[in-house]
């Protein structure tokens, strides 16, 4: 984890895309409420204080929940929430596993993708035993 010193578009999603595009999962940390805040907000939820720092995450995480999509075309695809290790959680996908076998548990890294039709990159997860 480091912290974000670069100026940019102040609006939080904005920010948020803008690390993406650089292959970088940004998150806000309240040190007020010494919590980890996402998805990206003006203000801390916790205390309503503009008082938000962006950090960069180190993409590691632990799979929370996840469950299979059937869609009437295309192939089966998981949904899962991703605990990451500085303390927030995301709805994402992994990546790379047969949906059936991705577990809660399992450990996955970050990485952002670009899906066809869409402008913006996406953050993913592959799962990490598969890298080794």
């Amino acid at each position: 984890m480091h912290t974000d010193e670069k100026p940019g578009n102040g609006a939080p999603y904005a920010r948020y895309v803008q690390h993406l595009r650089a292959g970088e999962l940004a998150y806000q940390f309240s040190p007020v409420a010494g919590r980890a805040v996402f998805f990206p907000r003006v203000r801390c939820p916790w205390s309503g204080q503009d008082c938000l720092e962006w950090r960069i995450s180190a993409g590691i995480g632990t799979v929370y929940s996840t469950s299979v999509v059937y869609p009437r075309k295309g192939d089966p695809y998981n949904v899962a929430l991703i605990d990451l290790d500085e303390g927030f959680r995301m709805m994402s996908r992994v990546d790379g596993a047969d949906p059936l076998q991705v577990a809660i548990g399992q450990r996955v890294r970050f990485q952002a993708v670009t899906d066809e039709g869409l402008d913006d990159p996406i953050p993913v997860f592959t799962l990490l035993e598969a890298e080794q």
